[in-house]
């Protein structure tokens, strides 16, 4: 399992918005980009706030206080009411803070801080077919495998397939909170 004492989820601060700016691009994280962003769009939604009902973003810290990258959420719905609504969760890591565990160890902590905030009964993520790396910190992490989903994702000018994985709140110990 995940050891999340390597790392500390925080709320993102403006003082990090030009280090995440600079992270955002093809070369930096290549699983996570999707398109160029708008100029500002970053420091639009942190004046706006990055938590909110529906999704959220937190800072990920290493223990030495260095911004590791990013965590992140957004509300999902397999059913017509809101007892059907997941949570889907991403990480993006900046490329100094990549193979060290603290994928993992982040992925871990903002699945147990969402069991412990919210009524969410599942927590899922997606990774490219492609992305050894992150489906191994998915399962470090606590979460099972389910399957693949063709061509669910437009990226680098191509349709790509997704594994989905998901943790379920009795699958996680809350006793921390």
């Amino acid at each position: 399992m995940a050891d999340v004492t390597r790392i500390r989820l925080r709320p993102v601060r403006e003082a990090d918005l030009t280090a995440l700016e600079d992270s955002h691009s093809r070369e930096a994280d290549p699983w996570n980009w999707f398109r160029h962003m708008p100029a500002g769009a970053l420091r639009r939604r942190f004046a706006e706030g990055m938590i909110s009902e529906e999704t959220g973003t937190l800072a990920v810290e290493a223990a030495d206080g260095a911004l590791a990258g990013t965590v992140s959420w957004f509300t999902v719905q397999h059913g017509p009411t809101a007892a059907c609504r997941a949570l889907n969760i991403g990480i993006s890591l900046r490329p100094g803070h990549r193979g060290r565990g603290y994928g993992s160890a982040a992925q871990r902590a903002l699945v147990e801080y969402l069991f412990a905030t919210t009524l969410a009964e599942r927590i899922e993520a997606e990774t490219d077919v492609e992305n050894v790396a992150e489906q191994r910190a998915l399962e470090r992490a606590g979460f099972t495998r389910e399957g693949v989903l063709r061509h669910t994702q437009f990226r680098a000018g191509r349709w790509r397939d997704n594994v989905i994985y998901s943790v379920l709140r009795a699958e996680v110990s809350l006793d921390q909170f």
